[in-house]
C-alpha cells in the first residue's frame, strides 16, 4: 500500500523550485558551464549572465546592483553583515539585535560577544513587537550595527523598517536587515526603507537552495565591510569562491517571478491563511494565535494548542503525511520550547505544542481540509487520552 503524497506546509524553512527557475537554470549546468572568472569567451559570456542576474535582483528591490555581494544563502549574508561591519568598524564596538531574530544574527551576535563586543538584545511584546524607543534609547555612541530581521520566520511579525531605518541614521549607526523570510512576499524597496545592508536567499522564494546575497549601500560614506572569507577576491573582494553560476541564474529567475507575481500569490494565500485558521478555531475553540494578524506575512500562521503534550503531538504529525513545524527548521535539533514564543512570554507548554503553517505558491484549498482535518484529529486524540 503507497503513502499519501506530502501535504506540504512548511513553506518557511525552504520552497520548491519552480519549474520555470528549473529551465533558466539547466543550461548553466550544461552548455554555459565556464567559471565567470575566466578571460575566454564562454567565461565573459558567463561573467555578463551573473550581471544579467545581478540587474534582474536589484531591479525587484529598486537597487544599485553594484551593491548585491552573492553569498551561499542569508545566513552567510548575516555573518558577513554582522561580523564584516564591526570587524571594520573602527573605535565602536557595539551591537543591537533582537531576541526574537534568526539563529543566523543571533549565534554570530553571540559570537561577537564572547570577543569583546557588546550586544544589546532587545525585548519584545506578546505579539512580537518591538519599542521603537527601547531601540532609540539602546543605541550609543559605541553602537556600529543594529540588526533586525524584515519579518519573523516563526509568527510573520513585520517590522517597521523605514521607522527603524530613521532612528538608526539619526543616532549615527547603521542598520541592517535580514530579509530572507519577507523577500518576494511583501515590496522592499531600498531607496524608501533606508536600510544599509540587507539579506536575501533563493530557496524561499522558490529558487535553489545554495544562493543568496547581501545589498551594501554605496550612495553614502563607504560601509566599513571587511571579508571573512579570503582567496581569489571575488564580488568585490567581498565574498570569494567560484561564483555559483546556475544558482545565482535560478536566484534571478525566481526573484523577478516572486516580484511579478507577488500581488496576486500574496492574495490568495492570505485568503488561504484566514481559512486554515477559522477552521482550527471552529474545531479547538482555545486555540491560540501568536504573533500579530494586522501585521504579518501573508502564507504565515502560528498557532498554540493548549492541554496537549507539545511532543506527542509532534510526533503523532510525523506519522502522518502533514509537513509542519513547531518552530524554526534550523531549530528541530534544539529540545527547549522556541527562542520567538519564549521571548513573546508564551509559557512553555504552550509554545511547545505550537505549530507554525507555512502556505505556499502551490497549496490548494482542498489541501488546507486535509491539514485541519490531521491536526484536530490529533488533537482530538490527545486530549482523550488525558
Amino acid at each position: 500500500m503507497s503513502s499519501p503524497p506530502p501535504l506540504y506546509l512548511d513553506h518557511h524553512a525552504t520552497t520548491p523550485v519552480d519549474p520555470r527557475v528549473l529551465q533558466a537554470m539547466i543550461p548553466y549546468f550544461q552548455a554555459e558551464y565556464a567559471n565567470p572568472a575566466s578571460g575566454h569567451r564562454l567565461g565573459l559570456r558567463a561573467a555578463e549572465a551573473v550581471d544579467n542576474a545581478r540587474q534582474r535582483i536589484a531591479n525587484t528591490l529598486h537597487a544599485d546592483p553594484r551593491g548585491l555581494i552573492f553569498t551561499s544563502g542569508a545566513t552567510e549574508a548575516n555573518n558577513l553583515a554582522i561580523k564584516g561591519t564591526l570587524a571594520g568598524a573602527t573605535g565602536r564596538n557595539h551591537l543591537v539585535v533582537a531576541t526574537t531574530e534568526h539563529r543566523a544574527v543571533l549565534a554570530p551576535a553571540r559570537r561577537m560577544a564572547r570577543s569583546g563586543i557588546a550586544v544589546t538584545y532587545l525585548p519584545v511584546n506578546s505579539q512580537g513587537h518591538l519599542d521603537l524607543d527601547q531601540l532609540a534609547e539602546a543605541i550609543t555612541p559605541q553602537t556600529a550595527l543594529v540588526s533586525l530581521m524584515a519579518a519573523n520566520n516563526e509568527t510573520g511579525l513585520l517590522h517597521p523598517l523605514s521607522e527603524i531605518a530613521r532612528i538608526c541614521h539619526e543616532k549615527g549607526t547603521l542598520f541592517h536587515c535580514d530579509a530572507a523570510q519577507a523577500y518576494g512576499k511583501i515590496p522592499i524597496d531600498i531607496e524608501s526603507l533606508g536600510v544599509d545592508l540587507l539579506s536575501l536567499t533563493a530557496h524561499k522564494l522558490y529558487g535553489p537552495v545554495g544562493s543568496g546575497a547581501l545589498w551594501v549601500r554605496r550612495d553614502r560614506d563607504r560601509i566599513p565591510l571587511l571579508p571573512q572569507i579570503d582567496g581569489g577576491g571575488q564580488e568585490q573582494g567581498l565574498r570569494s569562491g567560484t561564483v555559483a553560476l546556475p544558482l545565482i541564474i535560478g536566484f534571478a529567475e525566481a526573484a523577478a517571478i516572486a516580484e511579478r507575481e507577488r500581488t496576486s500569490d500574496g492574495l490568495g494565500l492570505a485568503t488561504l491563511r484566514n481559512e486554515i485558521y477559522q477552521q482550527l478555531l471552529t474545531a479547538i475553540p482555545d486555540l491560540v494565535r501568536h504573533g500579530d494578524p494586522a501585521c504579518c506575512l501573508p502564507h504565515s500562521l502560528n498557532v498554540g494548542i493548549p492541554g496537549i503534550d507539545g511532543d506527542a503531538l509532534l510526533v503523532k504529525l510525523q506519522l502522518t503525511e502533514l509537513c509542519v513545524s513547531s518552530g524554526a527548521a534550523c531549530s528541530t535539533t534544539h529540545r527547549e520550547p522556541s527562542h520567538v514564543l519564549t521571548a513573546m512570554g508564551v509559557p512553555g507548554p504552550l509554545a511547545r505544542a505550537s505549530l507554525r503553517f507555512g502556505l505556499g505558491r502551490y497549496t490548494t484549498r482542498s489541501e488546507i481540509g486535509q491539514a485541519v482535518e490531521i491536526v484536530v484529529r490529533i488533537v482530538n486524540e490527545l486530549r482523550r487520552s488525558t
